[in-house]
């Protein structure tokens, strides 16, 4: 069992321009990131697994403090301090603040982006150890992924039916966790196909390229009336007596 919490749970959307400007830095990304899966740590424990100096992960930790994102807490042993999360769970905001915006993009979508490239990196780091890992660890192991076809009020249930399911497993808020539990990553995305309007737009477009029988253009100009007339077969249709005045008028014999 990597630690015992059992904290109250505290989710926090992160808005303040600060704390945003706070976490584009990677390396206190890591640092926040690794404190909320392993609970508290010494700067020396987080160095060991990020990969830096005790020195500079104790200065960007003093940064995220700042900012209200991480805290010190009494050290058990009276040596190091260790730091912790000041929430359970984060999510990060928009700032409408036009000094931190990135180009076209937010700090928010910056964040967004690095997220998902450092769950990729863990993803192809757990594969990498698949084979030093326990056999039950590797049995229990989940890489799945799914199309699913719903509308965007039964995507936001589904969300909330996921997260209602996992929430008595978040690690620094579950109380007496079993022996033999370990920290476990998951990453839960959920979101319409980057290609839904793309392939609608195809299909639309094929649709439309092969048109029925009945419905293929016919000449330019001609009128349903005499389309009708030219499908009565010329058995059928009323002969004119000759003689007549129009006859006459239009150039005919009159004789």
């Amino acid at each position: 069992m990597s630690f015992t919490s059992g904290r109250p749970e505290r989710r926090t959307t992160v808005t303040d321009p600060r704390a945003l400007r706070a976490l584009a830095h990677p390396l206190r990304l890591a640092l926040l990131d690794h404190l909320m899966s392993f609970g508290p740590r010494t700067a020396s424990e987080c160095a060991a697994v990020v990969g830096s100096t005790p020195s500079n992960c104790s200065y960007h930790l003093r940064a995220l403090g700042k900012v209200g994102l991480v805290e010190a807490v009494d050290a058990e042993d009276g040596r190091e301090r260790p730091w912790r999360s000041t929430n359970t769970g984060l999510a990060f905001g928009r700032t409408e603040d036009p000094e931190f915006a990135i180009g076209s993009d937010t700090v928010e979508r910056a964040l967004a982006d690095r997220q998902v490239d450092d769950e990729g990196a863990l993803v192809h780091r757990a594969i990498a150890q698949r084979d030093e890992q326990p056999v039950e660890w590797r049995e229990a192991s989940i890489l799945s992924g799914y199309a699913l076809k719903l509308t965007p009020a039964e995507l936001r249930e589904l969300g909330e039916r996921v997260d209602a399911l996992i929430r008595p497993y978040i690690g620094l808020t579950r109380v007496d966790p079993p022996e033999g539990s370990d920290v476990v990553a998951l990453h839960l995305n959920a979101f319409r196909h980057p290609d839904a309007i793309a392939a609608a737009r195809a299909a639309e477009q094929a649709g439309a390229a092969v048109q029925p029988d009945a419905e293929r253009v016919r000449p330019f100009g001609t009128s349903a009336v005499a389309r009708a007339a030219a499908d009565v077969p010329n058995s059928s249709r009323q002969r004119r007596p000759r003689g007549r005045a129009d006859d006459a008028g239009a150039g005919g014999d009159a004789s």
